[in-house]
């Protein structure tokens, strides 16, 4: 399938119409592949720079321009058929704990949620979104019910990060796919008759307090349909089937979620096509147009935020420069990550040196990345800090790669910085002179990063997010492509 830019990406462009064509392009592959249920769009307003899970993966920090992108999204994927599903409730933008390995909170009021967490999510409702994903989120002012971190004897073992990646809070509240009160409001106040997801109750925002037959049990109680992906499968159903024998759930609520998921199958036609058509796959996944369209948003994404030393476009550099790319990245993909940008710069006639640094990087490298930068006429900082869901490096570079970034800084080398992921990097280094954002590593993110460099094309992306200290939501500053 083709690899679209982040939601931050598409946002910058400022076009929603890119939203409905990309989520038309997602439902017609998906359902060329058998998939009629997506768990798109993300509609978290992420208006925390720290949020080390949502980050790129959100349209911005404008609950307005969230709303509007995550509207045409689900208008685009829906009328080519399939459910798509806004997440997650009731907001993951403001938070600076990742759910995969802990449970997040959102210390606000009803008010401020009706003002901003809410508003994308009633805008996909309205557009008839089929299904909204609750998040393991607490609301502690919305519902105040205490948990605890089970004993170790009974938590089950992570699955979504590890255990020194757990992060354990004691005095945590009821998270809201766990609570009623935060369905009530889901299907009473935001008046949602679709289908309610879990996230997936495998995630430690939710094992580290709840076994898995009480948190499927819970989630029912809170007006869950379907349980995502449970740690333990059998230990959820048994919690179900005692629940109704004990009179707990009664055997009504668990028919009326089973009868609005088989209603849904039979409304996307799996009554008389069971099975999906093999023979049609390759004419609808990964097509020409497709990759058009991925790249035409790649390219109306790329942002400018700073550029004091005038270095772009690259034309002004002598033809024979050398050209130092240090790439910094938070995977274990040095040896290959940087290969669609470094390819595109040599066929313009860039060839660059490649210097790659991780968390694995000794002490050697690190001075040899050092030296081979002194002696560039330029460098370009590469930055792969992308969101790492369960990781704890998520969103970060290595502290070896920002050693030898503030070293290059400091030492006043002529210096693109040039963010493949987190665009907020740039508050942790200020002193970069010259920055672009391109919200992702995806070849057509690279691609176009490569050839906005060069003056190959105009560079127009604004800012859906405020770099707090530095630059305001909307910054972008607007070159036109080199037309000698």
């Amino acid at each position: 399938t083709i690899n679209f830019p982040w939601n931050m990406a598409v946002a910058a462009t400022g076009n929603p119409d890119y939203a409905r064509r990309q989520g038309e392009v997602t439902a017609k592959e998906a359902r060329a592949l058998g998939v009629q249920h997506i768990f798109a769009p993300v509609v978290d307003v992420n208006n925390n720079a720290a949020n080390p899970v949502i980050n790129v993966r959100s349209y911005g920090e404008n609950p307005a321009d969230v709303a509007r992108f995550g509207a045409a999204f689900t208008k685009g994927a829906q009328n080519a058929g399939v459910i798509a599903t806004a997440k997650h409730f009731p907001g993951h933008g403001d938070t600076a704990v990742d759910s995969h390995r802990g449970l997040p909170e959102i210390n606000v009021s009803r008010d401020r949620l009706n003002s901003v967490e809410f508003v994308p999510f009633q805008s996909v409702i309205d557009a008839g979104v089929g299904s909204v994903m609750v998040g393991h989120i607490a609301l502690p002012q919305i519902d105040s019910a205490a948990v605890k971190p089970l004993p170790k004897a009974v938590k089950a073992k992570p699955t979504d990060t590890d255990e020194d990646g757990e992060i354990i809070e004691e005095k945590g509240t009821m998270p809201a796919t766990m609570s009623p009160v935060m369905g009530e409001i889901l299907r009473r106040d935001l008046k949602f008759h679709g289908m309610i997801v879990t996230d997936a109750l495998s995630m430690s925002g939710l094992t580290i307090y709840f076994t898995q037959d009480e948190a499927a049990v819970r989630a029912l109680e809170a007006g869950a349909d379907m349980l995502l992906k449970p740690a333990d499968v059998e230990a959820a159903f048994r919690g179900v089937r005692d629940a109704v024998k004990n009179g707990r759930l009664t055997e009504k609520r668990v028919e009326e979620s089973a009868r609005k998921i088989l209603a849904a199958k039979y409304d996307l036609g799996l009554v008389t096509q069971r099975v999906t058509p093999i023979d049609t796959i390759d004419r609808t996944v990964g097509t020409k147009e497709a990759n058009i369209l991925a790249t035409e948003i790649a390219e109306h994404a790329i942002t400018l935020v700073r550029d004091e030393d005038k270095l772009l476009p690259l034309s002004s550099l002598k033809p024979d420069a050398k050209i130092v790319n240090v790439v910094i990245t938070n995977g274990d993909d040095r040896n290959f990550i940087a290969n669609s940008f470094v390819s595109r710069m040599a066929r313009s006639g860039r060839k660059l040196i490649n210097v790659a640094l991780d968390d694995r990087s000794t002490e050697l490298e690190v001075q040899k990345a050092i030296e081979a930068a002194k002696s560039a006429d330029l460098v370009i900082a590469s930055l792969y800090g992308r969101v790492r869901s369960g990781q704890a490096n998520s969103v970060g570079v290595p502290q070896t790669g920002a050693r030898v970034l503030n070293t290059l800084i400091g030492s006043r080398i002529p210096l693109i910085g040039l963010s493949f992921g987190n665009p907020y990097l740039l508050q942790s280094f200020p002193g970069l002179r010259t920055y672009l954002v391109a919200y992702g590593d995806m070849p057509s993110l690279q691609q176009a990063s490569a050839r906005a460099l060069l003056g190959e094309i105009n560079i127009v992306g604004k800012l859906p997010i405020s770099l707090p200290g530095l630059y305001p939501r909307e910054t972008g500053i607007q070159l036109k492509a080199n037309t000698k």
